[in-house]
């Protein structure tokens, strides 16, 4: 898969990606929202391995660049009802809040539609509130929220806010014509 608007590219991830994905995957500072505050401490050499598995048919890990520099990484897992599970994380700071998620996530979304995907879905920590009006500005819908639904590498209980996103509740943030709604 390969997705471009203006600076923002999105392309599979590969081999050669797997060192950087380790080392965001492996920074607790990355990885606190996703309950993992101390990283995953996995290798690129694992990560690499994994990567051979990826297909546009089950599950793809993506990399997110803005001007031909990685910034963060993407993700889709096409599940068994017709919906898609997506998932984005902009793992350098200085590329947050300047909407370039808000484009990328509407490329991925667009590109899953036309795929045939029936509905996106994703979950975020209640806590990721930023993340979460990213989401809802999209068109998701909140489904539910899940109260002390995990615990994450530490102990501490975590919450979850689950999405959803039909095509006719996008709002295209990649395309010229401006968002609907």
């Amino acid at each position: 898969m390969e997705l471009k608007k203006g600076n923002i590219r999105i392309r599979n991830a590969g081999a050669d990606d797997a060192a950087a994905l380790a080392a965001w995957w492996n920074d607790g500072r990355i990885m606190a929202h996703a309950g993992f505050p101390l990283g995953l401490g996995t290798t690129a050499e694992k990560i690499a391995a994994d990567l051979l598995g990826d297909s546009d048919e089950t599950r793809r890990r993506l990399i997110l660049e803005y001007k031909g520099t990685p910034i963060g990484e993407m993700s889709f897992r096409i599940l068994e009802n017709g919906s898609a599970e997506i998932g984005i994380k902009i793992c350098l700071e200085a590329y947050r809040e300047k909407g370039i998620g808000r484009t990328a996530l509407s490329l991925l979304i667009r590109a899953l539609f036309e795929k045939g995907a029936e509905k996106i879905v994703l979950d975020t920590n209640l806590q990721n509130t930023r993340a979460q009006h990213v989401y809802e500005t999209l068109g998701f819908r909140k489904t539910g929220v899940r109260i002390d639904s995990w615990r994450d590498q530490l102990g501490a209980l975590q919450s979850a806010v689950d999405y959803e996103l039909l095509p006719e509740q996008f709002r295209d943030f990649s395309s010229p014509e401006p968002p609907r709604g």
